[in-house]
C-alpha cells in the first residue's frame, strides 16, 4: 500500500529554503517504530530522492525521547514468527531485508541527511541514525542497543555501521551489555559531532548547517558523498581511481566560476538542482 506524502502519521516534513526537515511526530509513544513508521519513512526517503527538490535533510524528533527503537508489539511479532521450518526463516530474511533497506535509503539518499538527537535513542534508533552523515546531540540523549537486552542480536544496521563510526571495543561492550552510551562520550568517539545544551539550540545549529550545505552546487555535494562513502569501504588506491571517473564525470566550469564569484561578493550562489529521477515504470511504455 503506497503512502501518501501529504497524509503522514508518524511524521511532519516541511520544505524551506531547500532544507528538508523531517520531524519525529509521536511523543505519546516515544516515536516508537511500527509498521506505518516504516511505510511512511521509506515513502518520505523515496520522495526526497526522486524529486532533488531538496539540498539537505534534517531529522529531529519531540517528547522526551529522539525514538524509544522498535515498537513493543513489532517486537512480539518478530519473536513468534515462524522459525520451526525453513519457509518460515526464510520469511524473517525477507522481513529483515526490507526494513534494512529503508535505513539505507537514508545511506544512500542524493543528499546529506543530518540528525538532531535528544533523549533516548534506544534499539531501532540506533540503526537508523548511523545511516545518517552527521549527528548533534543535546546533553541528555544516550544511545543504547537494546537489542541484546531482549535477547536478539541488533539486525537493522547498527552492527554493521556503527563499527565505522566509532572503536571497535566501544562497539562490542556496548552491543554485549546493552549500556546507554551518554553524548559527551558519544562525542569524544565521535559518534556525534557536537552536543548543545537544549533542544532548540541543537535543531537551530542542524537547520544552519543544512543551510550552508544547500548553498553550495547540489552536484558537487552529491559526488562528495559518493566519493566519501566509497572510500569507506574500499582501498585508498581503488577510492583515487574512483574519484578520477566520478570527477570527469560531473566536473563544471560554470559551478566553479560561479562560486568563486559567489565568494567573492559574498552572496548565495546559484545552481542547477539535481535531475528529478523516474522510476523505470514511470519510463516504460
Amino acid at each position: 500500500m503506497n503512502t501518501d506524502i501529504n497524509a503522514l502519521t508518524c511524521f511532519t516534513l516541511s520544505t524551506t529554503a531547500q532544507v528538508a526537515h523531517l520531524v519525529l511526530s509521536k511523543p505519546e509513544a516515544l516515536n516508537t517504530m511500527h509498521p506505518t513508521f516504516w511505510r511512511e519513512l521509506d515513502t518520505v526517503l523515496a520522495h526526497l530522492h526522486q524529486t532533488g527538490t531538496a539540498r539537505a535533510l534534517v531529522i529531529s524528533s519531540t517528547g522526551k525521547h529522539f525514538s524509544a527503537g522498535m515498537a513493543l508489539e513489532t517486537f512480539g511479532g518478530a519473536i513468534t514468527m515462524d522459525d520451526q521450518s525453513p519457509e518460515g526463516r526464510a520469511a524473517i530474511f525477507d522481513l529483515l531485508t526490507d526494513m534494512q533497506a529503508t535505513f539505507t535509503r537514508l545511506e544512500n539518499l542524493r543528499i546529506p541527511v543530518i540528525m538532531a538527537i535528544h533523549g533516548g535513542c534506544i534499539g531501532g534508533a540506533v540503526d537508523m541514525v548511523t545511516a545518517a552523515c552527521i549527528r548533534y546531540a543535546t546533553q541528555d540523549a544516550f544511545f543504547c542497543i537494546q537489542e541484546i537486552n531482549i535477547g536478539m542480536v541488533a539486525d537493522v544496521g547498527t552492527l554493521q555501521r556503527l563499527p565505522k563510526l566509532i572503536p571497535l571495543g566501544v562497539v562490542k561492550e556496548l552491543a554485549y551489555t546493552g549500556r546507554r552510551l551518554g553524548a559527551a562520550k558519544a562525542l569524544g568517539y565521535g559518534l556525534v559531532n557536537e552536543v548543545f545544551d537544549t533542544q532548540e539550540a541543537m535543531v537551530a545549529a542542524a537547520l544552519q548547517c543544512a543551510q550552508e550545505i544547500a548553498s553550495k552546487p547540489p552536484i558537487a555535494i552529491w559526488g562528495t558523498k559518493q566519493a566519501i562513502h566509497y572510500a569507506r569501504d574500499h582501498s585508498v588506491e581503488d577510492s583515487l581511481r574512483q574519484m578520477g571517473w566520478l570527477q570527469g564525470a560531473i566536473w563544471s566550469n560554470q559551478h566553479v566560476r560561479e562560486s568563486v564569484a559567489a565568494m567573492k561578493q559574498k552572496r548565495v550562489g546559484e545552481f542547477p538542482e539535481l535531475s528529478p529521477l523516474q522510476r523505470f515504470s514511470d519510463c516504460a511504455g
